[in-house]
């Protein structure tokens, strides 16, 4: 059996670092609702991006976002950044209904574009934010962070490129979260605005399933959602799943869930498992149960026999720069523009489809 200095065999020389120099690329924080775009900007910083605005109708969050982010001055309005030349890139997290209103304002002010997931809750909306990108030329990139900043996950799509497990023909998820309804904002609760279980936490289901199989398209095959516990909050799905099949013949399956016990240490015990023609790969994403390990732990099983690596702190996060480059050279190695509408495209019919159980 390998240990996990085996692995080093499928990691960069080192680790990926800023990618251009301070103040050759500028971008701007808009829209707070979500906390995932403090990742997002220390992510972009991490690679070299130089943060210069920050923009959020509660003073109270801009406040927060500055704390961690002191050099982000504080714009007087959205159109005080949408308006200085600098900018090249928006990063937002604002109410997930109102996503792509805010990147159609910003690619049509001549900004890239870079949302958290899910980047938008309509088949509608969809297409509002596909013809900007054809009218504007701009991106509408999405942060999918439980593939983008997972350094296990980032790792087995190294492996899979190397041909460790062979074709991937079927991915399984399991995403569950920690709700802590309390501590939620009322918009989480309301399905207009956050648009259901499927659309927003099986987003990253969704996206990795098209990104380790290399499927350019899907169709869903069976969804289903429900509220069993939760009836002080009608609006919410606390479980959901689907059924998807790809268009090179991959399977997926993928269960999401706001049921997290107290008694684990995480937000959830994030998995996934991936089955290929020569062998399997097995994610403990955040951590390994009843074990001192900690996350990023990978395990997989291939024809020269069984092995375990630890990702944590030896792979980053190359998206980010990726993106970068990306934004400034026109091009799409981080993520291709379809790749992103494709999964943000499914989630949404895997809700609108979804067979509600009572």
């Amino acid at each position: 059996m390998m240990d996990g200095n085996d692995g080093m065999a499928y990691l960069p020389e080192t680790k990926p670092g800023p990618v251009v120099k301070p103040g050759e690329f500028v971008f701007a924080a808009v829209g707070l609702d979500h906390g995932h775009i403090y990742g997002m900007s220390g992510n972009l910083i991490e690679a070299g991006a130089t943060l210069k605005w920050v923009y959020d109708p509660d003073p109270d969050k801009v406040a927060a976002f500055r704390k961690a982010y002191p050099q982000a001055a504080a714009a007087v309005s959205e159109m005080q950044i949408l308006e200085d030349p600098e900018v090249r890139l928006i990063a937002g997290a604002c109410v997930t209904g109102d996503r792509a209103a805010l990147g159609i304002r910003a690619m049509r002010a001549g900004k890239d574009y870079f949302t958290d997931k899910a980047p938008l809750i309509s088949l509608e909306q969809l297409d509002a934010a596909r013809n900007a990108v054809r009218e504007t030329g701009r991106k509408y990139m999405v942060c999918f962070s439980e593939r983008l900043q997972s350094e296990s996950a980032v790792y087995a799509g190294r492996l899979i490129e190397a041909g460790v497990i062979g074709r991937v023909i079927q991915v399984l998820g399991m995403g569950p979260h920690r709700l802590n309804a309390a501590s939620r904002p009322a918009w989480f609760f309301q399905r207009a605005r956050y648009g259901g279980i499927l659309c927003d936490i099986g987003s990253h289901q969704i996206e990795q399933f098209l990104f380790y199989t290399g499927a350019s398209d899907a169709k869903v095959v069976s969804s289903r959602i429900a509220n069993y516990d939760h009836p002080d909050y009608p609006e919410l799905d606390d479980f959901g799943d689907a059924t998807l099949l790809a268009d090179n013949g991959a399977t997926g399956y993928f269960r999401v869930d706001w049921f997290t016990p107290d008694g684990l240490r995480s937000w959830g015990d994030g998995r996934v498992f991936l089955l290929g023609t020569d062998g399997y790969i097995e994610l403990r994403k955040n951590l390994d149960v009843t074990r001192e390990d900690g996350g990023e732990q990978v395990f997989w099983v291939d024809r020269t026999g069984e092995h375990h690596f630890n990702a944590a702190g030896k792979v980053g996060y190359p998206y980010f720069g990726q993106l970068i480059l990306d934004c400034i050279n026109r091009t799409e190695n981080a993520m291709t523009q379809e790749h992103a509408f494709k999964a943000a495209e499914l989630c949404v019919r895997a809700q609108l489809q979804a067979v509600k159980v009572a």
